[in-house]
């Protein structure tokens, strides 16, 4: 399992995380460990795409040049 150090953390944060691990009746090590785990669970897999790389426009031909395409012309303009 690999592991890691944190370097400069500030002493009231420490203090914090202990009182944290006593509430818990756990380890700081494992206060931690849960912290992380819990904040990795949290985190989306994947970043997700910018909204413009997510939609495509396709057209196609009707073969009428001159269609009309307006609300009155799709929705028989009862207002739906």
């Amino acid at each position: 399992m690999k592991s890691i150090h944190i370097r400069n953390l500030d002493d009231n944060t420490l203090v914090g995380l202990k009182r944290r691990a006593a509430r818990h009746r756990r380890s700081l090590q494992k206060e931690v460990e849960s912290l992380l785990n819990d904040a990795a669970q949290m985190s989306p897999a994947e970043e997700p795409e910018p909204l413009s790389q997510k939609l495509i426009l396709k057209t196609v031909s009707t073969g009428r040049p001159k269609a009309v395409w307006d609300r009155e012309s799709i929705y028989d303009d009862d207002g739906r």
